[in-house]
């Protein structure tokens, strides 16, 4: 966790950071800091609109421990998070109209100027993926995927660009694979055999398909592993490793930079542990 000198946990200089640090301590926060933790991960659009009571309202649990749950993130209180939002963006996931509005508003405009900042929020996000990374997860992830028969893929709406991308680079390296997907809504998860693996990316607003699918091939005892931009993924029921790629957004609009990064690690590691295996 980042930390002061004095073991108080450092203030997170961005949103991401922010949820970084509370992926790490999720699994120690007292019930009513988890609910706080639940409301805000669910309502990352109205931090930086809401009052402190407006948000312990909708995480039940009274404004003071909204306060504490604040200061666990190494935040002075809530009006330090809600600048924090502020600083990044007013809304987190408006709809395309709204976001080509604000981007107007804010003086955004020309493809050159978008390229500019589209790379530095990439640059970003790469930066955060790196700081954030667990290596033994993702090795643990390769290996298993390596020893599969095939793997199969799911991802949809915007995760549809990452899984393609990994189904490209494993076919190149001659790694059997098969990409999902719900084209005429035909169910293929019968294709999935007892020697084989999932692999599912989904990125909230999560993709209920892709969640279904997860779920009923890990009731069959088929190993699942996983991608998605926060450890409160329904995914992390039933996947054996839940890996976490954030982007940063920028007027709403989140280029894949990340998670394109670790699936092109991820199917480099696998081509390389196949090869070792002959």
């Amino acid at each position: 966790m980042n930390s002061s000198a004095e073991g108080v946990p450092r203030a997170p200089a961005s949103v991401a950071e922010l949820l970084a640090s509370l992926d790490r301590i999720d699994g120690t926060l007292p019930k009513r800091l988890k609910q706080c933790a639940i409301c805000l991960r669910a309502n990352l659009d109205r931090v930086a609109v809401s009052t402190v009571a407006d948000m312990a309202q909708l995480a039940e649990v009274p404004p003071s421990a909204f306060m504490r749950f604040c200061q666990t993130l190494g935040l002075s209180g809530y009006s330090e998070m809600q600048a924090l939002f502020r600083a990044e963006y007013a809304q987190m996931r408006p709809d395309y109209t709204e976001r080509l509005t604000r981007l107007r508003a804010e003086g955004v405009s020309g493809a050159g100027r978008l390229a500019a900042d589209f790379a530095e929020a990439g640059i970003r996000s790469l930066m955060d993926m790196s700081k954030e990374l667990d290596a033994q997860q993702l090795q643990a992830v390769a290996e298993r995927l390596a020893g599969a028969r095939t793997i199969h893929l799911v991802g949809l709406r915007r995760a549809f660009a990452v899984v393609v991308y990994l189904a490209y680079l494993l076919d190149k390296m001659g790694v059997a694979s098969m990409l999902h997907h719900t084209t005429g809504q035909i169910e293929s998860d019968h294709a999935i055999g007892p020697d084989d693996a999932l692999f599912a990316v989904t990125f909230a607003p999560f993709s209920q398909e892709t969640l279904t699918l997860a779920a009923r091939v890990s009731e069959r005892g088929i190993p699942v592993l996983a991608m998605s931009d926060t450890t409160s993924c329904p995914l992390a029921e039933v996947a054996e490793n839940l890996l976490i790629a954030r982007e940063v957004e920028v007027g709403g609009f989140r280029a894949p930079n990340a998670g394109l990064a670790l699936v092109t690690a991820l199917a480099v590691a696998v081509g390389g542990l196949r090869k070792e295996k002959g």
